[in-house]
């Protein structure tokens, strides 16, 4: 077993663990670390644990010390710093003419390096403003190109709930999300309805998906003739959520409706009066 702490770097960034050593950590405490990366600030969202070898990847490197007033107007000065070169890469940018949007600047926390996040349709050759850019900051560049669902979760914005985008105030990582979720929730098809702000299918598909997936599996397939209190019939409808089943009746067509629980009691009861 080791004992960790977890360290967050953004807002809703993905959590690292680290060693919390001899110091006594707490949740929300601002700490210092080593990363790959170099020394970094980040904040403690997971309270030291124990957790099992096979769970984290180990040497684990350790946190340094518990942030000072000192590193936290460190973090401070970076922030205005990466602004004022946000607006010196964006100048440059429209110098050399390239087709590509700037996003986000960041400084590392021991100013060994500046990070410049984009967004660009293709390929750019951006080896003169990298030569330009150095030149200015007389420090490690690095251009780091994103996608459509990176460039969201770092700008923010309002999603068509009404609410902030979830990547950007809690979602650590993206997961996957396909058509089929939309399909299997009944939801319309339209890509303005089901698209986020990125363009991209909206991450909420995915929190009810496996609720939908587990009443599917229990609940009879549309087509399939089953057997109900008031006959057989061809089931036409579903609602998943309420675990209700539409049915057309042989006999006389009509349609009607049965929760599953009815059915599953009627199937009982049959089997019984089989033996």
């Amino acid at each position: 077993m080791q004992e960790v702490v977890g360290v967050r770097f953004k807002k809703a960034g993905k959590i690292y663990y680290f060693s919390p050593g001899s110091f006594a950590l707490t949740a929300n405490e601002a700490v210092i670390v080593e990363t790959s990366r170099g020394v970094e600030y980040g904040k403690v969202v997971v309270s030291p644990k124990l957790v099992a070898n096979e769970d984290v990847v180990l040497p684990l490197k350790q946190v340094i010390r518990v942030a000072t007033v000192e590193d936290i107007r460190t973090v401070r000065e970076n922030r205005e710093a990466a602004q004022e070169a946000l607006d010196v890469c964006q100048e440059k940018i429209s110098e050399h003419q390239l087709e590509m949007k700037l996003v986000e600047v960041e400084y590392t926390f021991d100013r060994n390096k500046v990070l410049f996040y984009f967004t660009a349709d293709r390929r750019i050759d951006f080896r003169e403003l990298v030569k330009d850019l150095a030149g200015i900051f007389r420090t490690r560049i690095e251009l780091r190109q994103i996608g459509v669902r990176d460039e969201a979760k770092m700008l923010g914005g309002i999603g068509p709930c009404g609410r902030m985008l979830c990547c950007s105030t809690f979602l650590g990582d993206f997961e996957p999300v396909s058509i089929k979720m939309a399909k299997d929730q009944n939801l319309s098809l339209n890509p303005a309805k089901i698209s986020g702000l990125c363009g991209r299918l909206m991450c909420c598909l995915k929190y009810e998906n496996d609720t939908y997936e587990e009443a599917k599996k229990e609940l009879p397939d549309i087509g399939k003739h089953i057997a109900t209190p008031d006959g057989k019939g061809k089931v036409i409808g579903l609602n998943l959520l309420d675990r209700v089943v539409q049915v057309q009746l042989t006999e006389g067509q009509q349609t009607l409706e049965y929760a599953l629980d009815e059915l599953m009691q009627r199937e009982k009861v049959t089997s019984k009066a089989a033996e």
